[in-house]
């Protein structure tokens, strides 16, 4: 047996299963490894079984013109944008349909030209993105009736809170919308109050729904993936995920009905979660609304509404950047929008840590490299027992080379006299390995991390570093990277093999191509850990080849 042939071999093919992997998510493909398309689904229900009444919610997603008559009893359709400001966020409303249709965060800068603010919510030939609600079962209003917007402040100047009030009226049925803006907070309120003058009962119910299209974001790197599209969470089916090409496909599956949980659209660091009422019975839909324009919501039933009535349902929209905290607290299970996949048991006692030491820093480049550290010492065993089995393995090398020369037209005696040298030698062949398996969903787990935390996002390090969660742009980390690639080739066993050897000497380029297209908090842990991992073989090797005890 040639452990350093299996060991060199297994290594390449992981790198490039791992590319090919990173191709496929790129591709709209389920991963092999990573967050996939669908975790923790139980009893599955097709999105197309879902109740007829989520066809009653109007499709367009525009205004559409008034007509040349306006009925008696109704609010004229006329588009007006409101623009409210907080110290978060930037917020326009229409009138028409009071729809959100474009939300920018002002603590967050874009990921192309970091000169302007992120926009999550728009409404363009280029990218749509919108909030809306409204009235289903009869004539009544919906986001393509017209509202009129009551006066009152527009931004918070000082002020703690402030509310947009708009008022729509349709057959003697009037929809009062009240959107309640916060200091300091991402989390908007939705009251929406049904008053009946019809005259008659009415049984409306309140549909609100989050409309994209399902292209990627824009400046989302090639070289690595992340999930864009719809989830559903409930008590009793926990996180569902699905992808827009389901809903195409009308393959989508999710709860449709529930008393509990949330509906968001969900991308790389950032997340907008419609939260109704909890104990509030609803049906849950995704659908699709046009060419690559896909909608997820729910339909709350508000009941009879006698005559002369109202009727009222409370809920919350979400929209800003995927902070653990902050989700944590606003619902439960809205902070596995921060997605780690099936390694979450070990990815969110990672990040606690690395919170912890930030608290304590202040910075999150030298949170990342404490973080390195710690996690190399708590490993520091494992490492050191694969090293000394390397160095092991090295001293053997010329002998093994001569076993290859000796036998090589008999390759049952070569692997016989491999074997009877591990034996006299007191190799075990697998020492080099095992350790570092161990060690893959740890490492696996802190890559996504670091990939999902929007705390990365234009977080500097130092000097040349602004953004941590973009590559570095004098690529200086992925030229270091490659130089601590290429000196632990040289520690490691030559490979017999001139091939492998080759191969061997090509992977730091190879790899260093790779990571200029990386984050650099990424990159900032690999060269950190290969730094600490070659000065531990180092010692290790050179202990070993004078014959001390390692």
């Amino acid at each position: 047996m040639d452990i350093q042939r299996t060991v060199l071999w297994v290594v390449l093919s992981l790198s490039l299963l791992l590319l090919w992997d990173n191709w496929m998510r790129y591709n709209g493909k389920q991963s092999l490894f990573f967050p996939g398309t669908t975790q923790q689904v139980a009893k599955p229900v097709p999105a197309g079984s879902a109740p007829a009444s989520k066809s009653d919610v109007p499709q367009a997603t525009n205004a559409t013109p008034a007509p040349a008559a306006v009925p008696a009893g109704t609010t004229p359709v006329k588009s007006e944008i409101v623009t409210i400001t907080t110290d978060v966020i930037k917020a326009d409303i229409d009138t028409v349909g009071g729809e959100l249709k474009r939300l920018e965060l002002l603590k967050h800068k874009d990921t192309i030209d970091p000169t302007k603010n992120m926009v999550l919510f728009e409404s363009n030939a280029e990218h749509t993105y919108v909030g809306q609600s409204g009235l289903i079962g009869g004539a009544l209003p919906n986001h393509k009736s017209g509202f009129v917007a009551k006066p009152g402040p527009r931004t918070l100047d000082g002020a703690a809170e402030l509310q947009l009030v708009l008022e729509s009226e349709q057959n003697g049925v009037k929809l009062v919308k009240t959107y309640t803006f916060h200091r300091g907070d991402y989390t908007i309120g939705l009251r929406h109050d049904v008053i009946n003058n019809s005259g008659a009962a009415i049984n409306p119910a309140l549909y609100m729904q989050l409309v994209r299209d399902g292209s990627k974001p824009a400046g989302e790197s090639k070289f690595y993936s992340t999930f864009t599209g719809p989830v559903v969470y409930t008590d009793t089916e926990k996180f569902q995920k699905m992808e827009f090409e389901d809903i195409e496909k009308g393959k989508a599956k999710h709860v449709t009905k529930s008393d509990d949980g949330w509906v968001a659209l969900v991308q790389h660091y950032f997340v907008s979660a419609l939260l109704p009422a909890d104990k509030a019975a609803r049906e849950i839909y995704t659908k699709k609304i046009d060419n690559n324009l896909y909608a997820i919501g729910t339909i709350q039933p508000l009941g009879t509404v006698a005559t002369g009535a109202t009727a009222s349902a409370e809920a919350r929209l979400y929209s800003g950047p995927q902070e653990s905290a902050t989700l944590e607290k606003l619902a439960p299970g809205l902070d596995l929008v921060k997605d780690y996949g099936w390694l979450t048991i070990v990815a969110k006692p990672i990040f606690w840590l690395m919170n912890q030491i930030h608290k304590v820093l202040g910075n999150w480049g030298w949170t990342i490299i404490v973080l390195t550290i710690m996690i190399k010492l708590a490993f520091f065993p494992l490492s050191a027992a694969s090293y000394r089995s390397m160095a092991k393995m090295k001293t053997v090398t010329p002998k093994m080379t001569a076993i290859r020369e000796r036998f090589k037209s008999d390759p049952q005696k070569m692997n016989q006299a491999m074997m009877e040298l591990y034996r006299t030698e007191k190799i075990n062949p697998l020492g080099g390995c095992l350790p570092i398996v161990v060690q893959i969903p740890v490492f696996i787990a802190l890559y996504w991390v670091l990939l999902a935390s929007v705390e990365m996002r234009n977080a500097p390090w130092l000097g040349w570093i602004h953004d941590l969660a973009s590559p570095d742009p004098f690529y200086i980390l992925p030229v270091i990277m490659a130089v601590s690639m290429f000196i632990q080739t040289k520690l490691n066993p030559t490979p017999p093999d001139p091939i492998q050897a080759k191969v061997m000497m090509f992977m730091p380029i190879i790899f260093s191509v790779m990571f200029f297209f990386f984050p650099a908090g990424l990159v900032l842990y690999w060269v950190v850990n290969n730094i600490l991992s070659i000065a531990q073989q180092w010692v290790i090797t050179k202990k070993i080849e004078s014959g001390k005890p390692a």
